[in-house]
């Protein structure tokens, strides 16, 4: 008996056969097979799932999908029929696609609209490159055609046989360990708070399981996806550098629709302004001409630091004071007086108590107080194990979950 059921992903008006051999492999490797049909071309009825049936689940119908003006209309009409289509399915173990630029377009919005575990894979021929549009903050794994998907040969059926074997594998285990009674919380942390977020999330782990994100953008909006998906119970926002680099201007802006997901949920929020001393850029020449004068620190051959300035930290401090003004949850606000990051300590290269003094007056200023939200100064560095002691029992305090 089949153990799970796949759902194999392509256009079939292009690549049929591609399709029909990878739903072989995904059955011979003892899992159910599923085709869908997403061509925006002629309908093919051989498929278990047609074409016309995905487009009928556009808003406006399956004329807004083949009735388009032109491909790339039609594309982006089956790719939000193909997100509607797959989240109203309840029987989905694994969905496999293949593409090239307009399939993997449209299949990897179905894949990001899936909730994260649901095992995603997803054979292109642009997986080699930047594939950070398709996909997102998604648990999408990409694999790279290596030849164009354009007829079953030597190397076409080697991939699609490896991914047909994967798909099936990840569908017939994918019952995982997460008996887990612990409430999930998210924390997020950048390799000069690492100190801070490691102790919180030892200090909590008795009552909370820790999901800790790397503060790089994508991270942040990881966070927020799941905290929107109420898979989140809480947030410890001890690093809200991104928020450094939106206002900014450097690489690793979480968008701004940082924080949002604090204020849609209510989940309890404990913050803090970890690594706002930084802003991030790539290799030292891709640092814009007009920061080239600024106070720059060479994290590695790949990573370019630059400290914020005072007038950059008032920007920032009111930033995130109007964001967490908008919030119906308890939110605490904590401080770290002698300094933000590894870098911004006495000694160190980023060591500025008046812009970080600048930061503080500013989310005093703006923070709009009152019993459910407040700010707080503490006289510790970040990675002081005092601050971190203080970011677990407040966050234990609004939870509910006192020290056992």
């Amino acid at each position: 008996m089949p153990s799970g059921l796949v759902y194999v992903v392509g256009t079939a008006d292009t690549k049929g056969a591609e399709l029909r051999y990878l739903a072989d492999i995904v059955s011979k490797a003892g899992a159910a097979a599923r085709v869908v049909d997403v061509g925006t071309g002629s309908s093919h009825d051989d498929a278990d799932v047609t074409s016309a049936t995905v487009a009928s689940h556009h808003p406006n119908g399956a004329e807004a999908v083949f009735g388009a003006a032109d491909r790339g209309g039609a594309v982006t009409a089956m790719a939000d029929a193909f997100a509607r289509y797959v989240t109203g399915l309840g029987d989905i173990d694994a969905i496999v696609g293949i593409g090239g630029g307009g399939g993997t377009s449209i299949i990897t919005a179905g894949m990001r609209a899936l909730p994260i575990g649901v095992p995603k894979l997803m054979v292109s021929t642009l997986a080699a490159g930047d594939v950070s549009p398709f996909v997102g903050v998604s648990d999408i794994t990409m694999m790279y055609s290596v030849a164009d998907i354009a007829g079953l040969n030597r190397i076409t059926r080697t991939v699609l046989a490896n991914a047909g074997e994967a798909a099936a594998g990840m569908a017939r285990r994918r019952t995982v360990d997460n008996d887990d009674a612990r409430p999930a919380i998210g924390l997020t942390m950048f390799g000069v708070t690492t100190a801070c977020v490691t102790d919180v999330v030892a200090r909590l782990s008795d009552s909370f399981d820790g999901v800790v994100f790397h503060a790089t953008g994508s991270g942040g909006r990881a966070m927020e996806k799941l905290t929107d998906s109420g898979m989140l119970a809480g947030i410890i926002d001890a690093t809200t550098t991104e928020i450094a680099d939106e206002i900014v201007g450097g690489v690793l802006s979480a968008g701004p629709d940082r924080l949002g997901a604090v204020i849609r949920s209510g989940v309890p929020y404990v913050g803090s302004v970890g690594a706002v001393d930084m802003v991030n850029f790539w290799a030292a020449d891709t640092v814009p001409e007009k920061f080239r004068d600024r106070l720059l620190h060479r994290h590695n051959a790949n990573v370019t630091l630059m400290r914020t300035t005072a007038k950059e930290n008032r920007a920032i401090g009111r930033w995130i004071a109007e964001k967490l003004n908008q919030c119906r949850s308890e939110v605490r606000l904590l401080l770290p007086e002698k300094g933000v990051s590894a870098l911004d300590a006495e000694g160190q290269p980023f060591f500025d108590p008046e812009a970080d003094a600048v930061l503080f007056g500013a989310l005093e200023a703006h923070l709009q107080h009152t019993p459910h939200r407040t700010v707080q100064r503490l006289p510790h560095h970040i990675n002081d194990p005092e601050f971190s002691a203080a970011l677990a029992e407040t966050f234990r305090s609004i939870a509910g979950v006192r020290q056992p």
